[in-house]
């Protein structure tokens, strides 16, 4: 097993093997002031992937962990795994996206103080069972506290929204015009959503059968992609977001972001993008270029990050920003943030060594680990 080496700037209580989590798997043995990670298992579900993921760890367990780490989530292969085969050793639930953000710190050999961290992914378990992934944490290696969040739709059909991100979309537009939505001029998505097919999906929303709650800016970026791109169904995850990416790319005069509310709940703020879908609409039906749309809605993004860093820094007195989850593998959204952040002089931290997706996780369960055995 080849294996990637990381040096830690602490050093560990005690040794740690981390599980990673359900897709893109690595996991990661650390002891000393040194951590180990394991090369891919693209998708636990896969028998192949799985039993490459198992031999890896039967290789790391000689090294003698006294601690295993792994992710909320009771669904994933490798939670599954920790807690009927290991059970044997000092188990510690790991939050997915304070464990992204703690592998950015980790990567770039932070110390043990807050940070402003942005993790903006497809989906991870939140500590209320709610489907996260549009998240601002303020966080140090052993705690974190969820200071905002993206405004949370119900995944009508559960994961059949991720293949069908049309109806993403439909509930943002349900959430702004009602039934209404049907009957909007000029917006080539809508002339292909069923009318009876939204009856019944939008029955599902008001009984609460099969919705579970997601704040995920992946399916953000699924729901505009969809509007932009007219596509009602995607192949595989982040297929319309990758496309929506390219033909951003491709804009090239100044423009603005759209708009969007910034709302105070309890003890957290909420990241409204109504306001956004609303101009979105606009745009498509004066035949307003789909790259120019793509563009401003990147450009938007990242006004969000921008705006919600500036709210928190006023807060908590925190300079230091990580972006981490793997829709910050979106090399326009990561630029644009960026150049957003750097001007307000924020110091930001990035994944450098490993990717922002779930591949790197399995670094940050094994550091949170430490901090709290």
């Amino acid at each position: 097993m080849e294996v990637e080496k990381i040096k830690l700037p602490f050093r560990m209580k005690q040794p740690v093997l981390a599980m990673g989590g359900q897709a893109k798997n690595r996991v990661c043995f650390a002891g000393g002031n040194l951590a180990y990670l394991s090369p891919g298992h693209p998708d636990l579900t896969n028998p192949n992937d799985f039993s490459n993921f198992q031999k890896d760890i039967k290789s790391f367990l000689k090294k003698r962990p006294r601690i295993i780490a792994y992710d909320y989530h009771d669904e994933y292969q490798s939670t599954k795994y920790a807690v009927s085969f290991l059970s044997g050793y000092q188990l510690i639930p790991i939050q997915h996206h304070h464990a992204h953000i703690t592998s950015c710190m980790a990567e770039n050999s932070l110390k043990n103080k807050k940070i402003i961290g942005v993790a903006f992914d497809g989906t991870g378990l939140g500590d209320d069972n709610t489907l996260w992934g549009g998240e601002f944490l303020v966080c140090d290696y052993k705690n974190f506290e969820r200071k905002a969040h993206l405004q949370e739709i119900p995944l009508l059909g559960g994961e059949r929204a991720i293949s069908e991100p049309a109806r993403l979309a439909a509930i943002w537009l349900y959430f702004i015009y009602k039934d209404k939505f049907l009957n909007l001029k000029n917006i080539g998505l809508i002339k292909k959503i069923d009318k009876g097919k939204w009856r019944a999906l939008k029955s599902m929303y008001i009984s609460g059968l099969n919705t579970p709650l997601s704040s995920s800016m992946g399916r953000l970026f699924d729901a505009v992609a969809a509007l932009v791109l007219v596509k009602d169904k995607a192949r595989f995850e982040a297929e319309l977001a990758i496309k929506l990416q390219k033909i951003a790319m491709d804009y090239r005069l100044k423009s603005a972001g759209y708009r969007f509310n910034i709302l105070k709940g309890k003890n957290k703020y909420i990241l409204s993008p109504l306001p956004m879908f609303k101009e979105i609409i606009g745009d498509l039906a004066s035949g307003e270029p789909k790259e120019k749309v793509a563009y401003r809605f990147h450009l938007t993004v990242a006004g969000m990050i921008k705006k919600m860093s500036l709210a928190l820094r006023k807060e908590t007195k925190i300079n230091r920003i990580a972006l981490s989850g793997g829709v910050f593998q979106n090399n326009l959204l990561l630029s644009l943030s960026l150049d957003l952040l750097y001007k307000e002089g924020f110091e930001v931290f990035t994944h450098r060594k490993l990717s922002c997706n779930d591949s790197g996780i399995s670094l940050g369960q094994a550091a949170i680990a430490n901090f709290r055995s």
